[in-house]
């Protein structure tokens, strides 16, 4: 037990760094005070440009603008992700947001779709998706029902510039009472008796003392990693990536796509995030099976317009820090641990480890309990995550190259093995601790990437052939008149301004 906290101190900037002291300066700003140091001098990686439907609460929780937001960072809307040769070479599906069809007591819509199919209907799961058929019309508006049904409408998130969010959030927190300092820390003193941090050192001299210091240092990972030294577990052998590649370009058409694309390649996937002023590209690769200067001959040959810049890389290690609070240090951002944007989870993660510690706040001081239970809390949203990224390289059938054989091949965390296995035997999927992604998340990549369950519950038998029959087509009209009727992405962007 340490004494109380009223002094915290946030170890970087960008949009781990902002984002914290904007929720912390929100919630407790009444109560604390923080501080943010970083320094003009240390790039951020600013390449986290695609987000999932979670950011839309969370903005409005700290107090943004969503008007404000769209306009001041280029967004645009995400309906979802496709994903192109990741089950077969020329194959593609969506993970799209939101929920499909209708859904019943004890049975989702899946199995419903899946007695049809069985019928001989030949429907696509995704024509009951409204973000699907939205998406691939380049359409979008906010429906919060389908018309005139209880069903759930259009679920979203955005696109954006991370380096104009950073600064939209760091001029947001500023107006909270947050203080910035400018300097790079070159050292870092520790208490001789508990080894908690005790002060930071900067460049000038200047002394910058606090009771929790929060490092978003990024992979860097000065307090958790380079001071305290709480240990690193590898992922690599199941997310063999270890090197990425982004650069920007411009548009190549008019209409912007309200979703993302990762395509995948050899030895790796490229992604394309289209924003209002540029697209965001990016190629992920294993550095073992790709060179770098092929990676980039093989991006800058795959972009949909010109390159603006010079390729950017970026390398990482796929993984978790053993602790996400150790001591006084709490790490939130990439100190953290990195997972690959295969499903767009980075600031996610951000945004949850920052809830997590406003939840677990020690305002009267450090308690193990609290430590032990924040950093459960963290491994398993963290593994949850793994799994799911995990789970579209394992569903390969590509053979075509060594890394996708690999992944082909590849054990799994036995998390997952039970996962898949329940799937595929009776299409069911069990969402457990919290963990991020729906029911109709998973079912999207394993239906996507060539799975089909051998049996569906037997509740979808209360319906007769003639009543599935009818089910499937008013849903299946209903989805695509309304796409059809909403406004073109392009058009609902103009009524903010981009």
């Amino acid at each position: 037990m340490t004494n109380q906290i009223n002094n915290v101190v946030i170890v970087g900037g960008g949009t781990a760094g902002w984002l914290t002291a904007s929720l912390l300066a929100k919630v407790l700003g009444k109560q604390i005070s923080i501080t943010l140091v970083e320094s003009k001098d240390i790039a951020t990686i600013g390449v986290g440009e695609a987000t999932i439907p979670p950011i839309i609460p969370f903005n409005a929780a700290i107090g943004i603008d969503e008007k404000a937001f769209i306009k001041a960072t280029n967004a645009t809307i995400k309906l979802g992700i496709q994903f192109e040769n990741w089950g077969q070479q020329g194959e593609h599906y969506m993970h799209a947001f939101g929920s499909f069809g209708k859904d019943f007591p004890f049975c989702n819509f899946l199995n419903y779709w899946l007695k049809a199919k069985e019928q001989g209907d030949t429907s696509s799961f995704w024509d009951y998706s409204i973000n699907y058929q939205a998406a691939k019309r380049n359409r979008f508006d906010k429906l919060q029902h389908l018309p005139n049904t209880k069903l759930p409408g259009t679920s979203y998130a955005y696109h954006f510039d991370a380096s104009l969010y950073a600064e939209f959030l760091r001029n947001h927190a500023e107006q909270l009472g947050v203080k910035r300092i400018e300097g790079k820390v070159t050292h870092v003193e520790t208490h001789h008796n508990n080894g908690f941090v005790k002060s930071l050192t900067l460049e000038n001299q200047a002394l910058v003392t606090g009771d929790l210091f929060v490092d978003c240092s990024g992979l860097h990972g000065l307090l958790l990693d380079k001071t305290l030294n709480v240990g690193f577990e590898d992922w690599r052998h199941w997310l063999p990536c270890d090197s990425a590649l982004a650069v920007p370009c411009e548009h190549g058409e008019d209409k912007i796509k309200p979703y993302t694309r990762s395509i995948a390649h050899d030895a790796g996937w490229q992604w394309q995030i289209p924003l209002t002023n540029r697209i965001g590209n990016g190629l992920v690769y294993a550095s073992n099976h790709l060179s770098d200067d092929d990676a980039k001959q093989l991006l800058l040959n795959n972009l949909p317009g010109n390159a603006i810049a010079e390729p950017k890389l970026i390398r990482f290690r796929t993984g978790r820090r053993l602790k996400q609070w150790h001591k006084n240090v709490v790490a939130i951002g990439l100190s953290s641990g990195f997972l690959e944007p295969l499903e767009s989870t980075s600031i996610h993660l951000i945004q949850t480890a920052a809830t997590r510690l406003v939840k677990h706040f020690p305002l009267m001081g450090i308690n193990d309990g609290v430590v032990a239970e924040f950093n459960r809390q963290s491994q398993v949203e963290f593994e949850r995550i793994r799994d799911f990224i995990i789970l579209h390289y394992k569903l390969t059938e590509r053979t075509d190259s060594a890394f996708w054989r690999q992944c082909k091949d590849m054990d799994v965390p036995n998390s997952l093995r039970h996962k898949i296995q329940l799937f595929a035997e009776n299409a069911l999927f069990f969402r457990q601790d919290d963990e991020l992604f729906s029911e109709v998340a998973w079912q999207q990549v394993m239906l996507g990437q060539g799975i089909t369950p051998a049996q569906y519950h037997p509740l979808a038998k209360n319906l007769n052939d003639a009543q599935i029959k009818d089910l499937l087509e008013s849903l299946k009209t209903l989805v695509a008149h309304t796409s059809d009727k909403l406004p073109t992405h392009n058009e609902f962007l103009k009524r903010f301004g981009n």
